[in-house]
């Protein structure tokens, strides 16, 4: 609690405080939600907050006070924000041991480009036409584009990009282009595609129809030629997912592709984006598995940077066909260069980062990195198995989804993400052995409690991974 100084100020810093949990007004109540897993709508004996939509619930808040008169000679208030942001770190340094279900990678140091942070960088405009603003990084940013061009298989002269605020942004910016080149077109994506593909229609006003998936996650080719058929007198916008959120898997892309022709539409009269987010950089170093290529009729891919590549802000990088991209871009004046993102100003740091990285890892760096999560993800999911635990592990993938744990307060302190009786741990480069153990064995022995009683069950997931995946009770 903060409690009130002799000057009448309000004192963060005593009592032990922590600044990341300043309870600014009461905890909603907890109500279950619709579909709980477990002991009769409640989870470790308690029920799951619901989120509640059109309320501001500060749970935590930092106010921003005004600096006393005399600040500048006594430096209360200096002294004061040190020792928040101090706190503040060791609460990152705590949450970051126990970070397992949020695909980012947080093994990196880029202590070098410290040097930095004093400019305001900002890559206004389009990355191959220089604006008047002269603080950008557009020489980091064509160059990291070039490599991922390269990675995917199109000219340079061919292609047209730019380095994005975030996965969601690319997504964004894919289905637009799409929208775009087929204006009457109609967006398709499988009921596993990211939530930013359906916000993306949303935004844009599209016809929107989803597609079924397989047990694995991937898109329903059967279902999909069902839906496609009636509609085969439009254009086909197509979102195809290297990588779910939740299972990890990879749409066939040469299926889709197939699927469309035998369908009676032609290169002409649809557009494929990639959504590789994840698993877009994992893939093209994954032995035998399919390629993403702009050798292929595809229109653009997506992939967030702080995600594999490990980038310490959100940010991504989006290709499309240079052809493509003339229907969505004009003329900028004010920055006397041309525009076709979809944000204004852009982080001119993130282009940098990104480059740093590119540089010191390169091809066989990502490669060794790729096949310690594969390896590593295998052995989580045969350790689970071993302790009696329904898992499963998609072969492209470094996803493994296992039984939600019963105790919320268990998913919060691994940082789990949960859907239906589902959770996952997304085994990235930073994530050992030993902290998979150290998971494990808290997993174990906290399962051991909330199972004492015969009557409270682990979760059956046959209809979510598969029967031959379950070890639940009735599929032993």
């Amino acid at each position: 609690m903060s409690v009130l100084s002799a000057n009448g100020k309000v004192d963060l810093l005593s009592n032990g405080f922590d600044p990341t949990t300043v309870p600014a007004e009461p905890l909603p109540p907890v109500v279950a939600s619709e579909g709980e897993i477990g002991n009769g709508g409640k989870v470790g004996g308690e029920k799951k907050r619901e989120i509640v939509l059109g309320r501001n619930v500060h749970t935590s808040c930092l106010a921003v006070t005004e600096p006393e008169v005399d600040d500048e000679s006594t430096g209360d208030k200096e002294a004061f924000m040190a020792g928040v942001l101090a706190r503040y770190r060791k609460t990152l340094v705590e949450r970051t041991k126990h970070h397992l279900g949020y695909p980012y990678n947080l093994d990196f140091d880029y202590g070098a480009l410290s040097q930095l942070q004093h400019f305001s960088i900002n890559n206004l405009g389009d990355p191959f036409i220089e604006s008047n603003y002269g603080v950008h990084s557009r020489q980091f940013e064509v160059g990291v584009l070039d490599w991922f061009a390269h990675l995917w298989e199109i000219e340079n002269n061919k292609y047209w990009g730019y380095i994005t605020n975030c996965g969601t942004e690319g997504n964004l910016h894919g289905i637009l282009v799409g929208r775009e080149v087929f204006p009457d077109g109609i967006l398709y994506a499988s009921q596993e595609s990211h939530y930013s593909i359906f916000k993306a229609a949303r935004m844009y006003r599209m016809d929107c129809v989803k597609i079924g998936t397989l047990m694995t996650g991937e898109i329903d080719c059967a279902d999909f030629k069902a839906k496609l058929l009636p509609n085969k007198d439009k254009p086909a916008i197509i979102n195809v997912n290297i990588g779910t959120t939740v299972k990890g898997a990879v749409d066939d892309l040469d299926l889709v592709i197939q699927t469309l022709e035998e369908c009676g539409l032609s290169y002409n009269r649809f557009y494929i984006h990639c959504d590789g987010a994840l698993f877009g950089l994992m893939m093209p170093f994954v032995k035998r598995a399919p390629k993403v290529t702009f050798k292929k009729p595809i229109g653009s891919v997506s992939v967030s940077g702080h995600k594999f590549v490990g980038c310490p802000m959100p940010c991504g990088v989006q290709i499309t066909r240079i052809e493509h991209i003339n229907a969505l871009s004009r003329n900028v004046e004010y920055l006397a260069s041309r525009d076709a993102t979809i944000m204004g100003s852009r982080n001119g740091h993130a282009p940098i980062f990104l480059w740093y990285t590119l540089n010191r890892k390169g091809y066989n760096g990502f490669q060794k990195e790729v096949q310690k999560c594969l390896r590593n993800a295998h052995y989580l999911k045969d350790r689970l198995r071993e302790a009696g635990i329904s898992a499963m592990l998609n072969e492209l993938s470094s996803t493994v989804v296992f039984e939600r744990p019963l105790d919320e307060e268990f998913v919060r302190r691994w940082q789990l993400a949960c859907e239906r009786n589902m959770a996952h741990v997304i085994v990235m480069p930073n994530v050992t052995i030993e902290t998979l153990d150290y998971f494990l064995n808290d997993l174990i022995e906290k399962r051991s409690i909330w199972y004492e009683d015969e009557k409270v069950r682990p979760p059956c997931l046959a209809a979510d991974i598969g029967s031959e995946n379950c070890v639940c009770p009735l599929h032993k």
